[in-house]
């Protein structure tokens, strides 16, 4: 289900965005500035790291670095990976006099349901509480943020930044750190870097309780359309299902294990070919609503009723998965919540303190409607 378009809070990448007025590191009074990075002048505190140090450490000059920090081109990739290299080993920070622009960037790989929604919600609420607004960026599917977006991100130099379902590279993490810009991640694409603040949920907890559902209600043939097992929270949903059958000692059919996409196709070709198997499964548990709906669409398709024939769970409890016919079984997942608990995080940041949790995971919860019921052997 596409998302209503929040009009100007969107910004489709690569395309440029209205950008914040400040001065231009480049334009008039450059000069003078890189002679006081030379004298040491800017520097916050004694001790600390300067750009004249990090310049004689990556054996290349004060304008390089800045370059670098400003993410302007110009720089030879070898030459911008050491520059970077020093900036993250020695913790180095830009001593900017400029106060932060007061907005959140928060960054989409795509903004195609009502799962982006609830999360904007969330930053939404705690940004306004701040006197905050937020900007939203949508990558087109992307899931690694190009240049022109951190070029972008270094000229406005929001409050801070959170990143959904996304992944940045070592090189943006750096500049965003090095410029003072917090950073937060929400439901990570990899693994969480223990430096990098991030925000996700019980995962393998949920496809415990959605499976132990299924097996409590009688069912042993149970499919699993999962997401891409090379994401975190799709492997932990997986594990937990995994975990499920094991406790219950029942065997897990491979044939009915199937990675898929985390949208309705996905669901709907794969449904239809669970159906189609000799011997097919009486229930499913998919990675998400979407894939769902798209089982509810193949079975729809193959004459089979839901739940007498197929019990079908979820993962998310989107607003809509309670009108689907019959209502959806599934599992909570605290979108808003997260989306408040990631914005809360920046804020903290933004003011110099660190988070008491830099990996917050939040509960999940299995809601039972319409859509389970014991198989009819039972």
């Amino acid at each position: 289900m596409p998302v209503n378009s929040p009009g100007q809070w969107i910004r489709k990448l690569p395309k440029k965005s209205v950008k914040v007025s400040k001065p231009n590191v480049f334009g008039p009074g450059y000069t003078a500035q890189v002679a006081d990075i030379r004298r040491g002048a800017g520097s916050a505190r004694a001790g600390q790291v300067t750009a004249a140090e990090v310049a004689r450490l990556a054996g290349v000059s004060v304008p390089t670095v800045s370059r670098v920090l400003n993410g302007r081109p110009g720089v030879a990739p070898g030459t911008r990976q050491r520059v970077e290299a020093v900036i993250r080993e020695q913790g180095y920070r830009r001593p900017d006099t400029d106060a932060p622009t007061a907005i959140i960037e928060l960054v989409f790989h795509a903004l195609e349901s009502l799962w982006a929604l609830e999360i904007i919600r969330g930053v939404e609420a705690v940004a306004r509480a701040h006197g905050l607004v937020v900007v939203l960026t949508e990558m087109q599917g992307r899931l690694t943020p190009g240049r022109a977006w951190t070029e972008q991100v270094l000229e406005r130099r929001p409050t801070g930044v959170i990143v959904v379902f996304s992944e940045r590279t070592v090189g943006q993490q750096s500049q965003l750190a090095a410029r003072g810009v917090p950073l937060v991640v929400l439901d990570p694409t990899g693994e969480p870097m223990h430096r990098t603040p991030s925000v996700g949920a019980t995962n393998w907890s949920g496809g415990l309780s959605a499976t132990r559902h299924l097996l409590e209600l009688g069912h042993r043939r149970i499919a699993m359309i999962n997401g891409p097992v090379a994401w975190p929270c799709c492997r932990a949903r997986l594990g937990g299902y995994r975990a499920a059958h094991e406790m219950a000692e029942v065997a897990v059919h491979p044939e009915l294990v199937r990675d898929s996409t985390l949208y309705v196709e996905g669901g709907l070709r794969d449904g239809a070919a669970l159906l189609a198997l000799p011997e097919p499964p009486t229930a499913v548990f998919t990675a998400n609503d979407l894939q769902a709906h798209g089982v509810y669409e193949a079975a729809r398709r193959a004459g089979v009723r839901i739940p007498e024939e197929l019990s079908v769970v979820g993962f998310d409890d989107l607003p809509f998965s309670r009108w689907a016919g019959p209502p959806m079984t599934t599992v909570r997942q605290p979108l808003t919540e997260m989306g408040v608990a990631a914005a809360e995080m920046v804020v903290e940041l933004s003011r110099g303190k660190q988070p008491r949790h830099t990996r917050l995971e939040l509960a999940t919860e299995l809601i039972v409607r319409e859509s389970t019921a014991p198989p009819r052997e039972a």
